[in-house]
């Protein structure tokens, strides 16, 4: 069927929102996902398979059940600490498993791929915002294993004709507007969602790791994007993918970025609750700012987030944080 698409990781934080994004667009989405982060529930209705995408044999079975128009690669671990003490979980489930997968559709002759990349391909930056130009210098496992998937899909491309887009997060943030799904990591490590447990009461406080860097307050800047325009960028990705365009990088932010003091007050304002943060050292590896340049993202896909406001970004996340709070009692 030309309009099916595979999505794996779907059950996952941004996977679960493409799927409903894919849906309301009129494809139909498959998701391939071996729930270990994810959440069954997160799957509203679509077709699930279950597994692990570096399984050669399973995904095999799925391709030539599925016969996808095109496969968009979310599953993958994305925790930079994790990947420092445990590089090769990370190498074999970001880096062994895409092959295997990319394997599987050349046999079956799929030739259009997404790939869920990340700012962290960069690592230090040596100018801001960071355009696609900038130095690829990862500084963790996690970096080097997105980018090694990066340089890997561009030899595919070149060998194979298979073809893909490439788009790089900068901080993904936010949840559905609607509120039927949003971020539910476990544990949790981005930092909008620890803020609206601390107001929620599931958790006590929040720690802000360092505020002596060169920026206007002291704590580090991050560009944070709202998942639903991530998924829009996609969309309009695919979309030129299946129309024939060829192998693209792109990165997606806002363009602005915001401190931890700013997400901080921004919370504080929107839950009216006081969330208490402790001022805790700086973590090895954060560099004191982190600020997209998409343009191009822009200027080739016709992207414009529909979510830029910190404001709006937190409150449809502290909605999610609610409702998952009130979930669980």
């Amino acid at each position: 069927m030309h309009d099916t698409i595979l999505v794996t990781g779907g059950a996952g934080y941004i996977g679960a929102h493409m799927v409903k994004a894919l849906r309301q667009a009129g494809f139909r989405p498959v998701v391939l996902d071996d729930l270990s982060s994810g959440h069954r529930g997160a799957v509203r209705g679509e077709e699930l398979h279950v597994g692990d995408v570096g399984d050669a044999a399973f995904v095999d079975r799925v391709l030539a059940e599925v016969q996808p128009a095109a496969v968009m690669h979310f599953a993958g671990f994305i925790q930079v600490g994790e990947s420092v003490l445990d590089p090769g979980k990370y190498f074999r489930n970001n880096v062994t498993a895409t092959q295997v997968l990319l394997d599987a559709m050349r046999a079956h002759g799929i030739r259009r791929f997404i790939f869920s990349s990340t700012a962290a391909i960069f690592g230090e930056p040596q100018y801001v915002p960071i355009d696609e130009a900038h130095p690829k210098a990862p500084i963790n496992p996690y970096g080097r294993s997105k980018w090694f998937v990066e340089q890997m899909l561009e030899d595919y491309d070149h060998a194979h004709g298979l073809k893909s887009v490439c788009l790089r997060y900068f901080n993904a943030a936010g949840a559905d507007p609607d509120n039927e799904i949003g971020e539910r990591h476990e544990p949790e490590t981005h930092l909008v969602p620890l803020i609206l447990q601390v107001a929620s009461g599931r958790r006590g406080q929040i720690g802000v790791y360092g505020d002596d860097y060169p920026t206007p307050d002291g704590t580090c800047v991050r560009d944070y994007v709202h998942v639903a325009d991530l998924c829009e960028a996609h969309l309009l990705a695919l979309r030129q993918l299946l129309e024939g365009s060829g192998s693209a990088r792109y990165n997606l932010g806002n363009g602005n970025g915001f401190s931890v003091r700013e997400v901080l007050d921004t919370a504080r304002r929107i839950t009216g609750h006081p969330i208490p943060a402790t001022i805790l050292p700086r973590r090895a590896g954060d560099p004191p700012s982190l600020v997209a340049d998409s343009r191009a993202a822009r200027a080739a896909l016709g992207w414009t987030p529909r979510y830029p406001s910190l404001d709006t970004i937190v409150a449809h996340a502290w909605a999610c944080e609610q409702r998952i709070a009130a979930e669980r009692g």
